[in-house]
This record gives structure tokens, C-alpha cells and sequence, in this order.
């Protein structure tokens, strides 16, 4: 999204960001064999095939074809097997059967790839002073963005598939993402003053239209935890019988524990009696001191409760990290896995997990969607949803801000979602 008066975004950093943007999707897929990447091991997510040829795509249909001469599709078919959602471009191939997508192969989708690069390329050529027009800058960056956030779900996508295969093969392996973290910071209340408050993005830079129009929020009282829920926390919620108790449900997450079979985190597993979790690094025991992960927002609901706490309105926790300490890791780090906060104060508001709101997904008030088949980008999604914050440990570094609104379903786990508890002051 670019806002008036930005001034225009010269060729060369943008073109360095492309490259780099395109670059590092490769780089997270050359760890995964063919058969890897076409994959696909359940109905929400997609193959890493998949993903890299939907992001050129992206490319391709909302810039290229429209904006550079003579510009030519690489394949007439491929517009309808990799389009995701967007009505006003067409039918499309079932998002279910990405999975059966055996051809193209691998090389042609790296093919297709180059293709509209070299296209980009010709496409900056063409502005001869070495500036890119608002509407032209705001695709791009906006095609950017999105090939970040499917990065993100390359990386969430991938886990799951692997998790399915009985011999838990592993992405990749970095001895530091499976070490021990140190006992964990105490997890205290941290006293936020209420007031009338303005949220939403502000200001120059990037941001997605549903972090838009900034408006003005009334807020109690509130404190917010210094950290997140640590898997020995959550533990105790297991011991404690915390998923036999519809108590502390709400209906339909009761409905979800007995229909799932629920009795623990997304890829948590008893081996010889003990616990274990699979991780994009192969399995390892849950370290009592990291971050709990995979965690829906029924089960994140049911914590607090449990806890006598509240899960944070995304109005608190705006207002919150702004005032925040030290952020958390990146995919940056490769660690890919979430590690334990230390010190005093707000810790990893951004960054190692996203943590579950209380506030469902909905438009702020006087939100507009764009115009056009990019306007399908956020706007359609707003209903049954609940807003999540703050980043993970797979998020690409500079992607997220306090104002960033990440969205699923209340059922869903295989996302890096977390829990920071609230309450009233």
C-alpha cells in the first residue's frame, strides 16, 4: 500500500529488494528435494512448488502483464493452476488438489521464475529516470510483502508435510535451535495506563490496508505479561487435566479437543512415556523454558482462563509494543524454533512467536478495500477469523510492526502461534 506524498521509490533499491526478496525464497526451497516440494499434507496448506510459482504469479498478473509492452505469459496455463483466491483473475485449480500438481516439474517452475525476473528487469529498464510511479512502487512493494508472507508459510507448510512422514525427517539441522534455553525471566504483569489511544499504522513505509485507516480506541487499565506461556507453564495446564475440562472451553473449542483428539500442542508426541515435539529441525523435548507453540486460539482461550487471566484485545497489545524490549529472533537466524525471553520489562513483542488475541478479525472503521482484484488481498477475510501479532521465528526480519495484523481461524495450529497473557489493572 503506498500513501500520498510518499515521494517515489528509486529503481535501484527497489531492484536490490526484489533480488533479494526473490532470492531468499529459493534459498529456504533448496534444502527440499522435488518430491518435498510438491507435497502437500493437508487442505491449508501448499507445496513448496506451489509457492514458488504462486508468488511469480503474483508478479507477473499485477505487473507485468499490465504495465510492460509486448509482455508474453510464459505458459497460457498457468494463470489458472496458480492463482489462489482472486475471483476477478478467473477460475483457478481447487486449493485441495495443489498437491496433485506432479506437472509442471520443479525445473519449469524455477524456469518460470527466471522468466519474470529477467521481466522485472526490463520492466525497471523502461523507466528511464529512475523512478518508479506511486502505483507502480506500491505493487511491487506490495508483491514483496507477499512473497515474505509465503516465506513464512513455505516454512509452516513444510513442517507439516514432514511431521506426516513416520520417519520425522528433518528440514535442516542447526545445533542451536534445538539446544537447551536457560530458565526463563519471571513471568510478571507489566502495568500499562489506559487512556484514548490512536492505532494503526502511521507514518511513512509499507504497510497492508487492513492495518489502515489509523483510528482512536479507549482503553482501560492493563498489564500485560512480560513474556509468553513457556511449554512448562503449559504443562502444568496439561497435568492439570486442562483439556478433560470443558469448563475452561468455549463450545466449539470443546468440540474441537473431542473431534481432534486434542490432549497437547500441534506436533507434541509421548515417546517411551516422555514428551517430544517435532520441530523443522527434526524431534527434540519440548525445553520447559522455550515459548509454547502451535497452539490454536481455543486452546490459547482455555490457558488463560485456566491461568485466571485474559488473553490482550490487539488494541492492548498495539499500545503495549510500542513500548517493548528487546525483539525476538527472525527467520533470519535459521534457527526456526521459538527460544526463551530473559530480562525485565516487555520481551519479544516481536519476534519467536505470534501471539493470539482476544479481537476477532474485522475492518477498522472506515476501512475501504482497493480497487480491483488486488483489493481481495485482506478485505474479504474479515468474518470468523482472530487477529494474531508480533512475528515468529520463521517471519522474514523487517517484515512485521506493532501495527501488523496476521489472521486464522480459531481451530488452526500448524501456524507459530503463541500466548502472552492480560488483565484487567
Amino acid at each position: 500500500m503506498v500513501k500520498e506524498g510518499e515521494q517515489p521509490a528509486t529503481q535501484t533499491n527497489l531492484l536490490a529488494r526484489y533480488r533479494s526478496v526473490r532470492g531468499q525464497t529459493v534459498r529456504l526451497a533448496k534444502p527440499l528435494s522435488p518430491e518435498d516440494q510438491v507435497i502437500q499434507s493437508m487442505a491449508d496448506a501448499s507445496p513448496t512448488k506451489w509457492h514458488l510459482a504462486h508468488t511469480s504469479w503474483f508478479f507477473e498478473t499485477f505487473l507485468l502483464r499490465d504495465h510492460l509492452p509486448g509482455y508474453r505469459l510464459f505458459n497460457e496455463d498457468y494463470p489458472y493452476l496458480f492463482n489462489s483466491y482472486y475471483e476477478a483473475e478467473g477460475p483457478r485449480h481447487a486449493r485441495p488438489q495443489r498437491g496433485m500438481l506432479s506437472r509442471p516439474p520443479l525445473s519449469e517452475v524455477l524456469d518460470y521464475r527466471a522468466h519474470v525476473d529477467r521481466a522485472m528487469l526490463e520492466l525497471a529498464g523502461s523507466r528511464l529516470d529512475g523512478a518508479w510511479e506511486p502505483s507502480l512502487s506500491g505493487l511491487l512493494e506490495l508483491g514483496l510483502n507477499h512473497e515474505q508472507q509465503h516465506q513464512e508459510l513455505l516454512l509452516m507448510d513444510i513442517k507439516h508435510a514432514l511431521s506426516c512422514n513416520p520417519l520425522r525427517p528433518a528440514y535442516g539441522f542447526s545445533p542451536d535451535a534445538v539446544a537447551v534455553s536457560a530458565s526463563p525471566a519471571p513471568l510478571e504483569m507489566v502495568n500499562v495506563a489506559g487512556g484514548l489511544f490512536e492505532v494503526g499504522h502511521q507514518g511513512p513505509g509499507f504497510c497492508f490496508d487492513n492495518e489502515t485507516p489509523r483510528h482512536r480506541v479507549w482503553l482501560n487499565d492493563f498489564r500485560m505479561a512480560s513474556r509468553t506461556v513457556s511449554n512448562g507453564e503449559y504443562l502444568e495446564f496439561i497435568v492439570d487435566g486442562g483439556y478433560r475440562d470443558p469448563r475452561l472451553w468455549l463450545s466449539d473449542g470443546w468440540q474441537a479437543v473431542q473431534d481432534g483428539g486434542w490432549s497437547a500442542p500441534l506436533y507434541w508426541y509421548r515417546d517411551d512415556g516422555d514428551w517430544m515435539q517435532f520441530t523443522l529441525h527434526g524431534p527434540a523435548p519440548p525445553a520447559a523454558a522455550d515459548p509454547v507453540v502451535h497452539v490454536s486460539y481455543y486452546e490459547a482461550d482455555a490457558f488463560a482462563r485456566w491461568a485466571g487471566r485474559r488473553l490482550p484485545t490487539e488494541a492492548e497489545w498495539e499500545v503495549a509494543a510500542r513500548e517493548r524490549g528487546k525483539d525476538g529472533a527472525f527467520a533470519d537466524t535459521r534457527r526456526f524454533h521459538p527460544r526463551a525471553s530473559s530480562g525485565t520489562g516487555l520481551q519479544h513483542m516481536l519476534g519467536e512467536v505470534w501471539e493470539w488475541t482476544a479481537s476477532p478479525y474485522s475492518p477498522y472503521p472506515g476501512f475501504r478495500p482497493a480497487r480491483g482484484a488486488v483489493g481481495e488481498y485482506n478485505g474479504k477475510f474479515m468474518v470468523n477469523q482472530y487477529v494474531l501479532r508480533g512475528g515468529s521465528c520463521v517471519t522474514p526480519p523487517g517484515h512485521v510492526r506493532p501495527s501488523y495484523r496476521n489472521f486464522f481461524y480459531p481451530g488452526q495450529r500448524w501456524m507459530f502461534g503463541g500466548i502472552r497473557l492480560a488483565e484487567d489493572a
